[in-house]
């Protein structure tokens, strides 16, 4: 398993897996998001990939200098296989790279089911950032 900077050429894949795994509203907010952190950092968004396949992509963004993971998915037949937690470190690392004072889950209704991976990794409620606003009309401040 690679994990690795989302490229361009990924595009379609990343497309197909949030398709795949999220229901049909939270696909389209999370593909939004996903068009606004590629015009921002795009650096915060990577993909796991098995055998040349992506397999999983994680989402994060930094806003007001705290780093948030909006949203992780892994292909079904790829679950529970740790590849959220590595994509989940991964991710970390570049927040801690950055210096943000604060990393943070950000939760709603449609990512609820991947809160164990968070609670995995260490984090604890205290970490979950419950907010009624989508990260992906957010405004940018660095």
């Amino acid at each position: 398993m690679l994990i690795r900077d989302f490229q361009l050429s990924d595009h379609g894949s990343v497309s197909m897996l949030l398709e795949d795994t999220l229901s049909e509203e939270c696909f389209v907010e999370t593909m939004q998001a996903l068009g606004r952190q590629l015009s921002w950092d795009s650096e915060l968004i990577l993909v796991a990939e098995v055998e040349g396949q992506v397999v999983g992509t994680i989402i994060g963004t930094i806003d007001n200098n705290k780093g948030y993971f909006y949203r992780i998915a892994v292909t079904n037949g790829y679950q529970g296989k740790g590849i959220g937690m590595s994509m989940v470190n991964a991710l970390k690392q570049r927040f801690q790279m950055r210096h943000v004072q604060k990393i943070l889950i950000s939760i709603d209704r449609h990512n609820e089911v991947a809160i164990p991976v968070y609670l995995s990794a260490g984090y604890q409620e205290t970490d979950f950032a419950r907010s009624p606003e989508r990260l992906s009309i957010v405004k940018k401040v660095m």
